[in-house]
């Protein structure tokens, strides 16, 4: 899951080095936090217009947990 979101990430920004994810432990609801962090001036690509990409980015990898019977969180932090 970690690989997936990196990939995706790594995907839309112009510094590709520059993509992090951390991931969280899962909470007493049993939700995998995955964190992800790019470069301050490609945010703006990982977002997307009206956070469009960024929901896109959510939906896959809640559909690819969803497969694997697990719960999974996005966020992108700055």
């Amino acid at each position: 899951m970690e690989e997936l979101l990196r990939a995706m990430a790594a995907g839309l920004v112009e510094k590709p080095e520059a993509v992090s994810v951390s991931v969280d432990e899962p909470d007493e609801e049993g939700v995998v936090v995955y964190h992800l962090r790019v470069a301050e001036e490609d945010m703006g690509h990982v977002i997307g217009k009206q956070g469009r990409i960024a929901k896109a980015i959510r939906v896959v990898m809640r559909a690819a947990a969803n497969r694997n019977g697990q719960k999974v969180a996005v966020e992108i932090d700055d």
